[in-house]
């Protein structure tokens, strides 16, 4: 069997939008203007692209989340501060989703959606890493927490990456 040459992605690669057309939201909380949602995705539906459509329509300009639930394929990337790209390691399923974790932010005028997850395989063994793809089966439940105070990102010039900057408290 041959071996699969190593694939690299960009980290400015924009997020394919309109990949999930089955995912539901529900608001459960606002309190003092800081919302709770969760996020329902179906069997089929692309995870990052979900939450790319779901920050822009609600205008999300800072939030966190976490999720569990399971994939049939996905990928996950490590970046490799050499390339200042992500490796990609593809993940074929079924298996389980641990845990994601993430935070959106504002980058370049919209929302950036910045995630990492852990999936479990049949046999016990965990990997994950950077979120690129996820493609949901049979769901993912996914809860978010939205603030009021909008959180920016900025340029690394080192490693070409961006990273939210707690102390920039308006638009660039």
């Amino acid at each position: 069997m041959p071996i699969k040459p190593i694939e690299y992605q960009s980290p400015s690669k924009p997020v394919e939008t309109g990949k999930a057309p089955g995912l539901q939201s529900r608001l459960l909380s606002d309190v003092n203007g800081t919302k709770t949602y969760v996020l329902i995705f179906a069997k089929g539906d692309e995870v990052l692209s979900g939450l790319t459509d779901f920050a822009n329509q609600n205008k999300v300009q800072s939030a966190h989340f976490s999720a569990i639930g399971a994939f049939q394929r996905a990928t996950t990337a490590w970046f490799d501060p050499a390339k200042k790209q992500y490796r990609l390691n593809p993940i074929e399923g079924p298996v389980e989703l641990v845990s994601l974790l993430g935070d959106i932010a504002v980058h370049d005028g919209k929302p950036t959606v910045h995630a990492h997850m852990a999936v479990g395989h049949p046999d016990g063994r965990v990997e994950g890493g950077h979120l690129i793809n996820a493609y949901v089966f049979p769901t993912v439940e996914l809860f978010m927490t939205v603030y009021l105070t909008p959180l920016y990102k900025k340029d690394d010039a080192e490693t070409d990456l961006n990273f939210i900057d707690p102390a920039q408290k308006s638009k660039p």
